[in-house]
């Protein structure tokens, strides 16, 4: 039910981090659509974890409040100055978490809606991996974690809720 919301949401935040990772404005811009976002996917885990009846429903919010929580971290590391090390070793700690997940869903996987869940868990393993290279590691992939940050955002969120917003359910 709040799938679209999220998506619709981490969407927008992917690509404008993206933007803003190459330079196309300032740090205290983007603190905006950070905080925005790590508010609504925390409101919609809280949501859910008030309705959760299984393990697996938990497991979900768990899963969103770490996405939650790396955009707080960002917002904070740019309203601060913090050089983004500690995020970036939460970085690496959110893509290990959700490997499990990606694999369950793509192993389990049921129809195409299913499937693509599982790509997009996997999609964001690797995506966080290189928030933890580019940022705990001081590796020079700027570049390349830009592209895979606007790729990302648009090919497993944005325009996925799109679909769901407008008609399609999974």
């Amino acid at each position: 039910m709040f799938l679209p919301l999220s998506l619709l949401f981490v969407g927008a935040v992917l690509i404008l981090n993206g933007f803003w990772m190459s330079g196309r404005f300032s740090d205290r811009e983007i603190v905006v659509i950070n905080l925005a976002t790590a508010a609504i996917t925390a409101g919609v885990a809280a949501v859910s974890l008030t309705r959760a009846m299984t393990p697996e429903d938990v497991r979900t919010v768990a899963l969103t409040l770490l996405f939650s929580v790396t955009y707080l971290w960002v917002a904070v590391n740019r309203l601060t100055g913090a050089d983004g090390r500690g995020l970036g070793w939460f970085s690496l700690f959110v893509a290990l978490s959700v490997l499990p997940q990606a694999y369950q869903a793509i192993m389990t996987a049921a129809g195409f809606v299913a499937l693509w869940l599982g790509l997009c868990w996997l999609a964001w393993s690797g995506l966080w991996f290189l928030y933890f290279v580019t940022l705990a590691l001081q590796k020079q992939l700027q570049g390349p974690t830009t592209v895979a940050t606007l790729g990302t955002g648009v090919l497993t969120a944005w325009l996925p809720a799109l679909v769901l917003v407008y008609g399609a359910h999974p």
